[in-house]
């Protein structure tokens, strides 16, 4: 039983970081354009 006193506290942590990671990318810019990656290999660029 002791040990929920140390898990529970480190899952709000860990999904508190998670949280904060996935703020951080959205406001950065990372899913700004979720089509153009995926078929960006299908594009010629050789000159």
């Amino acid at each position: 039983m002791s040990v929920l006193y140390l898990l529970i506290p480190l899952a709000i942590l860990f999904g508190a970081v998670f949280v904060a990671a996935f703020i951080w990318a959205t406001r950065r810019g990372q899913f700004d354009d979720l089509d153009t990656p995926p078929v960006r290999i299908l594009f010629d660029d050789d000159r």
